[in-house]
């Protein structure tokens, strides 16, 4: 159990008396610290629909015990990597300032501004200095923390957890001078009862997408999970769990996406149990009409941890059984020609476990990428599954 130093005052994670200092502690802007090193490492307190949390500080994971909740693997294993110091920054006060590599304005006709919403070179390019769209979703997963499991959380993370931590990891944000929160979208789980509340808290969050005036639109940005993908007259509309209306997509905007996310599109028709979660930037018309400007995707497991292939879905299902963290690896901006960190192995002993997974046809330079990531990090042992060899090796 960790315990948390507020003040010169130690608490016990768990115990009511923290519980109760809590929201003290957050109206003063205390900092707790989390004493499973020394000296102990700061952390924050989040709160999100009169709810208090305790969330490790942007990129401070590896500051952490291995053994402690709030350690998170070494960045440079991951896309996360070439980000740091570039397209992310921690200011004095623990905030990411994130440098974005896409519009958050519409100018002229959408045939104009929809050619964004295809397979360009620029939202899936290795591009250190911004993130793309799906790196924004990378992103905050990882500071939301949904990049982690363990099978004690079976069944406790629907995506009311998921759209806290979601909302959480975004209030930490800032990108062009202004708070992530305020641009970001995350529909709330639809409940009968609350109905009208629901729309209030919608109709207000969506404010910032309305069309108003003359001259550039502003966009925010949405991430929710896909229902369906449906016809229209012209394009397709998508609808959206918990939300009652759909985002509009043209044709030619569908058909590229459709060829870009090919594999995510192909894992998520294969299983009823996987997710399809969606970011895109859009816009309200003055009519009411909700538009896709720019879409990313990935597909998710039950539990809402992203995978990349077959493979990696069959690891994570074996990882899952076992009674200790694992923490899957994101690609950000990287493409799939470079080698990642497929999942670590933290409290793992004698020391953390890094596993690979090699793709079949993999070239000469993934193999040496690979070799040099292994070779910097010697304070991790490597476990690789060579997809070309055959079955999984024994897992550590």
């Amino acid at each position: 159990m960790r315990r948390f130093l507020i003040g010169e005052r130690s608490f016990e994670e768990e115990s009511n008396e923290f519980q109760a200092i809590l929201p003290r502690a957050y109206e003063q802007g205390l900092r707790p610290h989390c004493q499973c090193k020394e000296p102990p490492v700061p952390m924050y307190i989040a709160q999100l629909e009169g709810q208090h949390f305790v969330k490790r500080m942007p990129l401070s994971g590896r500051d952490h015990d291995p053994a402690c909740p709030s350690y998170d693997p070494p960045y440079e294993l991951s896309g996360l990597g070439p980000l740091i110091g570039n397209a992310i920054q921690v200011d004095a006060n623990g905030r990411a300032i994130v440098k974005i590599d896409f519009s958050m304005t519409k100018k002229g006709p959408r045939a104009a501004t929809s050619q964004s919403a295809g397979p360009s070179e620029r939202a899936i390019r290795s591009e250190p200095q911004k993130l793309s769209l799906r790196a924004m979703l990378h992103y905050l997963w990882e500071m939301g923390e949904l990049t982690e499991w363990r099978s004690s959380w079976a069944g406790k993370r629907g995506w009311g957890r998921v759209r806290t931590s979601l909302m959480n990891a975004a209030s930490q944000m800032t990108t062009r001078g202004g708070q992530l929160s305020d641009m970001l979208f995350v529909p709330e789980t639809f409940r009968q009862e609350d109905k009208e509340a629901i729309a209030a808290r919608r109709a207000t969050a969506l404010a910032g997408a309305q069309a108003s005036g003359t001259g550039p639109r502003k966009l925010m940005i949405a991430v929710a999970e896909v229902k369906a993908f449906i016809p229209a007259r012209v394009g397709h509309r998508i609808a959206l769990r918990h939300l009652p209306f759909p985002l509009m997509l043209e044709h030619e905007a569908w058909k590229r996406l459709n060829a870009k996310y090919e594999t995510e599109l192909e894992l998520w028709r294969s299983n009823d149990e996987l997710h399809l979660v969606m970011i895109a930037t859009f816009g309200i018309s003055a009519s009411g009409v909700a538009a896709v400007e720019e879409v990313a995707m990935m597909v998710v497991n039950e539990n809402w941890i992203p995978f990349d292939s077959v493979h990696e879905r069959y690891l994570l299902e074996k990882l899952a059984a076992l009674r200790r963290k694992f923490v899957k690896g994101l690609r950000f901006n990287l493409p799939q020609e470079q080698p990642i960190v497929s999942v670590t192995l933290p409290e793992k002993r004698p020391s953390p476990v890094a596993m690979f997974i090699i793709p079949t046809g993999a070239s000469g330079d993934y193999q040496r990428a690979l070799a040099e990531m292994i070779e910097a990090r010697p304070e991790m042992i490597p476990w690789i599954w060579c997809i070309a060899e055959g079955d999984m090796p024994q897992l550590p």
